[in-house]
């Protein structure tokens, strides 16, 4: 009886849960968010809890799983599961009639019930406006490069009550289906009202009444923040700007100081953005005889004749007065804005506001682009010439016919190469778009003579951009980007006419030197001209050109290894050139040899002035200044091109030294592109050397420039403390140099393993805290708590400043202490020469510069 009265309870309660499910489903103030083609949802990365989506659906459809899945997915939720239609079928929500809805779909093109993925095309409408059309995931994703697509829309409200949300498989394509895996329907408060239209003086558009999609949305001069670091429940992702900044000189971020905190208004709630975008920002630099002639500009890729909304996000976190800092805004090289004041806007410091302008792209050229640009306001006079923006989001506006589908995105003829590489290698293991080693190239082509070089060897892969924004002085870089292709495998014992391994691009980018050349230049690869010996081969000291000394790295003749990286190498370095990069001179194959030519550097190896060999030591101050350049190479790597590049083997024999002790990152074999806008990682098979891997990266095998940054801080450790990353020979505590630092820093006992040899030198206290405190934070174990390789550079450098000269006080005593701005810009300014420009530039030792400025703006 018992029993069966415990029984009857537990069904009560089932029925209860079960209406109160279906009552939330079905009250429209609360979120549907919906795996599809799941039985039961599930809860995903970020914790958020995932419904079935079989009770809103109407018509005929099947479920799925995906077949394989791809390691760059955020989650298995909704991912893994898909509903799909041969026919038109519909998913049926109540929803408040008064209310704007984000409407977000996820979809992961993969292969579900043997499916053909290429063979889905299909439109998707949502009462009347058709949100996508001939809608491909799988031509989107191979073009972007990336495993999944998340398309989200702003709904107007429905009347009804009754949001219809319709698929429909296109009727131009044999067998099309379609799918999905994810729908978010998310209750928005009303965030649009009008947008002045670029160009027209008195005309106006009426966001408020019309459907958006959104295209971008960047937390500028910040970092990635998540849907659930979101604020007000919109679970709105925010992406790093980074990678859509145009031009030479793309400013400097900044963060709110301590004391300034966040205070929005009755015109600006957290709705809007939350507290993480407004609390970062990006300007253009100290400097106002360089502000002047350059815009800080972002370029965006858009779909044509449709009409954009650009909404702007400021707060001003360092000013506090009225012309202080006053820009103009350009949209698309129109004018949107004059005599920009934020603090008039705002009335404060520490307050959020936002501007919305509208701009019509129409197709002329082909090359579909949203330009957005700021530039300070000389004729106002302002007390800084600079500009400041914290945020940037970019919304399409359905057009006259209630429709939203763009065109499917045509991926490069280059990727399609590489795709079609690939599928012959005959790999068994399943790939996805986002997951491929597509070995992305990026680098940049400086204007004038240079370009017409370059451009001779690369005009069919550059990508060809428009005119500069009005009134942009500077001399601007030209993205190079695309993949390379991988022409064949590598056969021993080739003659010089066999397939090369290296793409037409790079070939046409750095010299190729003939086998009998290297022979007479290394004397005939004589055992006494090698100056080292690593993972790809011997490295030795020859003279080309009769006189010019070289560095030749070459590989084991005998060994079938060090293809990838032989090109990798190649591809990378013949692309970027940058003065604490090493530079590449060009490269030999032939016979079956892989050998690549270097600038010499006449001081070898950062490691071998610090262990190990019988080299003065290198005081405390040169130390700083070769860690100083070598971030500087890795942030410009990060940043300073299209897309994020990542090191991936970052140590002290990869820091070489020339003449002048000038740093130079070198060895790119395991370099990696970084992930797009879209992604927060790259999924791949973990390479390194063991001392300086990201603990992260080992364990979930995914990579980001924040492994970087972790390596970065063991070799910070190991310019202080001067012994290896790992010691075999000492305690088990102490084998691992980044663990042991730690653990002496939290016990206050660091002083004990710093090189005796720095203890003779004068250490500023303040100088050497700086320098531990980033080292530190550099070797946090989760990569989101490490600082960007930005950051560390401006520590370094202000830790530098710290340091001071003999005799003198510290140069940071000259910045107004007071001036919370003026000491913010001095410490952003980050120099970013070109090492092909042919302007010297001086060095951090001069004194009468308060820290490092953009001493060239010439295109890098």
């Amino acid at each position: 009886m018992i029993s069966n009265t415990r029984v009857l309870f537990s069904l009560i309660l089932l029925s209860l849960s079960t209406i109160q499910v279906l009552s939330a489903d079905s009250n429209s103030s609360n979120p549907y968010i919906l795996s599809c083609g799941s039985s039961k949802g599930g809860t995903d990365s970020d914790g958020r809890k995932w419904s079935s989506d079989s009770q809103f659906i109407s018509g005929n459809s099947t479920t799925a799983k995906a077949q394989y899945q791809d390691p760059s997915l955020p989650s298995e939720i909704p991912y893994m599961s898909a509903r799909i239609f041969s026919s038109s079928c519909s998913f049926k929500f109540s929803v408040s009639p008064k209310q704007r809805h984000w409407l977000r779909l996820h979809f992961y093109p993969s292969s579900y019930n043997n499916l053909d993925k290429s063979n889905s095309y299909f439109d998707v409408t949502a009462n009347g406006f058709t949100l996508l059309k001939n809608f491909s995931a799988s031509i989107t994703a191979q073009a972007l490069t990336q495993a999944y697509i998340v398309k989200e829309f702003s709904l107007i409200p429905i009347e009804s009550g009754n949001l219809n949300i319709t698929f429909t498989p296109s009727s131009s394509h044999n067998n099309s289906y379609a799918f999905v895996n994810g729908i978010e329907v998310i209750p928005m408060p009303e965030l649009f009202q009008t947008a002045n239209l670029v160009g027209f003086n008195d005309k106006t558009i009426d966001v408020q009444s019309s459907t958006l999609q959104t295209m971008f949305r960047l937390n500028v001069g910040g970092q990635y923040v998540g849907p659930a670091n979101d604020s007000a429940g919109l679970s709105r992702t925010w992406y790093d700007d980074s990678p859509y900044l145009f031009g030479a000189a793309f400013g400097v971020t900044s963060q709110a100081e301590k004391n300034v905190t966040i205070q929005y208004s009755k015109n600006v709630s957290d709705s809007f953005a939350p507290v993480d975008v407004y609390k970062t920002a990006r300007s253009m630099g100290p400097d106002s005889k360089v502000n002047s002639n350059y815009n800080l500009t972002w370029v965006f890729q858009v779909d044509a004749n449709f009409t954009y909304v650009v909404r702007f996000h400021f707060c001003e976190l360092y000013l506090t007065k009225v012309n202080q800092r006053v820009f103009d805004i350009y949209v698309n090289n129109q004018t949107a804005q004059q005599d920009a004041d934020v603090i008039i806007w705002a009335g404060k410091i520490g307050v959020p506001v936002y501007k919305d302008y509208a701009a019509y792209v129409k197709d002329q050229t082909g090359d579909d682009e949203l330009w957005v640009a700021l530039h300070p306001t000389v004729s106002m006079k302002p007390q800084y010439y600079d500009a400041i923006l914290n945020g940037l989001e970019i919304f399409k506006i359905n057009d006259t016919r209630g429709n939203l589908g763009g065109l499917n995105p045509v991926p490069s003829q280059m990727l399609q190469d590489a795709e079609a590489a690939a599928a012959g290698a005959n790999d068994p293991t399943p790939r996805a778009a986002g997951s491929k080693n597509k070995g992305l190239v990026i680098g940049g082509v400086t204007g004038g003579a240079a370009g017409v070089v370059v451009a001779a060897a690369v005009c069919f892969f550059v990508y060809h951009r428009k005119k500069k924004s009005h009134e942009s002085g500077a001399g601007a870089w030209l993205p190079l980007y695309g993949t390379s292709t991988t022409i064949t495998s590598r056969k021993s014992g080739t003659n010089s006419g066999s397939t090369s391994h290296v793409s037409s691009l790079a070939a046409g980018l750095c010299r190729h030197f003939s086998l009998s050349e290297i022979k007479h230049g290394t004397k005939n690869f004589d055992e006494s001209e090698v100056i080292g010996v690593g993972g790809f081969g011997k490295v030795y000291k020859g003279l080309i050109d009769g006189s010019t000394k070289v560095a030749i790295k070459r590989s084991n003749p005998s060994s079938e290894q060090g293809v990838n990286e032989f090109q990798t190498e190649i591809e990378m370095l013949s692309k970027l050139r940058h003065r604490h990069l090493v530079s590449l001179i060009g490269y030999c194959e032939e016979d079956g040899e892989m050998i690549l030519v270097y600038d010499y550097m006449a001081n070898g190896t950062l490691r071998e002035h610090l262990y190990e060999h019988d080299k003065p030591p290198l005081s405390w101050k040169q130390r700083l200044e070769i860690c100083i350049g070598a971030a500087r190479g890795l942030h410009y790597l990060h940043t300073g091109a299209r897309y994020t590049i990542i090191h991936r083997d970052v140590k002290t024999t990869n820091i070489l030294l020339d003449e002048n002790w000038v740093a130079k990152v070198s060895d790119f074999g395991l370099s990696k592109t970084g992930p797009n806008l879209q992604q927060t990682h790259v999924s791949t098979m973990v390479k390194g050397s063991f001392g300086y891997l990201d603990p992260e990266y080992f364990r979930r095998q995914q990579l980001t420039e924040k492994s970087d940054v972790y390596s970065f801080g063991v070799v910070l450790f190991e310019v202080l403390c001067a012994r290896p990353a790992l010691n075999a020979t000492l305690p088990k505590e102490q084998v691992s140099l980044a663990d042991w630092a730690l653990h002496c820093r939290k016990r206050g006992t660091l002083h004990e393993i710093i090189d005796p040899r720095l203890k003779e030198t004068l250490m500023n206290p303040e100088c050497l805290k700086k320098f531990t405190e980033t080292a530190e934070k550099c070797l946090s174990d989760h990569g989101l708590e490490r600082p960007s390789m930005g950051d560390v550079l401006w520590n370094l450098e202000f830790a530098l400043q710290l340091l001071g000269h003999p005799g003198e006080e510290s140069v940071v005593t000259e910045v107004k202490a007071n001036d919370a701005y003026a000491v913010q810009n001095a410490a952003v300014a980050i120099e970013e020469e070109s090492s092909t420009a042919g302007v010297p530039v001086d060095g951090l030792t001069n004194s009468t510069v308060v820290f490092s400025q953009f001493m060239n703006q010439q295109g890098r």
